[in-house]
């Protein structure tokens, strides 16, 4: 393998995706392969690929001709190409036109939510990327499913591993509590894009519920997005206690800090929020959607999705409940050391290359 270079793309990197092909570099240039990452040069000034010893080529998330002739450019002597996510595929796929024994891997880290016209786009693009990869892989079961619905020849579960949080996490707990307002009143957190699929809206609906309670809990939420407008605006018109802290850089320290986390999304894979709750011990209300029941087990609670009383319930529960809290804490890094390590994803994803060089 050695003599071979690996070519990771990346779309607009999505915390996780792009974590992952950093963590991914890195293993594969400590076992003696020759990694380029190509992806936007953002990526590269948040996520620094070229420090794990990968060569980086930036290249615009565009289809247009340039940057599809930049990528087939880095692809010249690729012995196997690994897009992730549908955008990367897809100019992965244009750049490798007319290559014949270049085989793609394409990683399916999430979905589309998008419906009508929009959607069915989607769905071709979805069909045509699983079509044009040698081996689709999916972070979850039902995205193992969802690709070989769209016609993937080899779909395969790969549960794709991140770096841990380890200490010091920033700011000690009390004053992470103290700079967002929750000295003495419980915490609670959720993290992610403000998009219609993450569920803000129903979690503002149980944080109608919670706002009773005394002392009144302060839900934070970390992150950005389109939503913001319409959440700042009920949080405000209907005295919610909730508070929008935009992105954050210690994400991991207000977390730590946390009493409870919360993840109320449509559909998640494998949820960065919920692995580092999990991690940290800090007890996880979570829908049951998507790939989260088996990325958790029983080290959470799970509720249905879009159900504002169930929600409210099990945050209200574990709160009045500190015994169920140090269970669920406890469970939470039982159930963490139980997912594959960085080390046996690099492994995995290693096997497959070769077997694909081989072939």
């Amino acid at each position: 393998m050695s003599q071979l270079r690996m070519v990771q793309v990346l779309g607009g990197g999505s915390a996780g995706s792009s974590a992952h092909v950093r963590s991914l570099a890195a293993g594969l240039v400590a076992r003696g392969v020759r990694v380029t990452v190509c992806a936007p040069a953002a990526l590269e000034r948040a996520y620094d690929f070229a420090a794990s010893g990968a060569r980086f080529v930036p290249v615009a998330r565009r289809g247009d001709p340039a940057s599809v002739g930049a990528l087939r450019a880095a692809c010249a002597d690729a012995g196997v190409v690994h897009a992730h996510g549908l955008h990367a595929a897809v100019r992965a796929a244009l750049a490798l036109r007319g290559r014949k024994g270049v085989p793609l891997v394409v990683t399916w880290h999430t979905r589309s939510h998008a419906e009508g016209a929009r959607g069915q786009v989607l769905r071709l693009v979805e069909r045509r990327v699983a079509r044009a990869a040698a081996v689709v892989l999916a972070t979850s079961s039902d995205l193992v499913d969802r690709a070989r619905s769209r016609g993937a020849r080899d779909a395969r579960l790969a549960p794709v591993a991140i770096p841990a949080p380890r200490p010091p996490f920033g700011l000690p707990d009390g004053k992470a509590r103290a700079e967002l307002g929750a000295v003495e009143r419980p915490l609670l957190m959720a993290v992610g894009s403000l998009d219609a699929h993450r569920g803000y809206e129903v979690l503002l609906d149980a944080a109608r519920v919670w706002r009773d309670l005394d002392p009144v809990p302060l839900l934070v939420i970390a992150g950005e997005g389109p939503g913001r407008p319409v959440l700042q605006h009920r949080i405000e018109s209907e005295g919610l206690p909730v508070r929008l802290v935009g992105r954050r850089d210690d994400i991991t320290a207000l977390l730590a800090a946390a009493d409870v986390a919360v993840l109320p999304s449509r559909w998640e894979a494998r949820s960065l929020l919920a692995q580092d709750a999990l991690r940290l011990g800090v007890p996880l209300v979570a829908t049951a959607v998507g790939g989260v029941p088996e990325l958790v087990g029983d080290a959470a609670l799970l509720v249905p999705y879009g159900d504002a009383g169930a929600l409210a319930g099990a945050v209200v529960g574990l709160l009045a409940d500190p015994g169920a809290r140090r269970a669920l804490a406890e469970a939470g890094q039982v159930q963490a050391r139980t997912w594959p390590t960085e080390d046996d994803t690099v492994a995995q994803v290693l096997a497959i290359y070769d077997e694909l060089a081989g072939s």
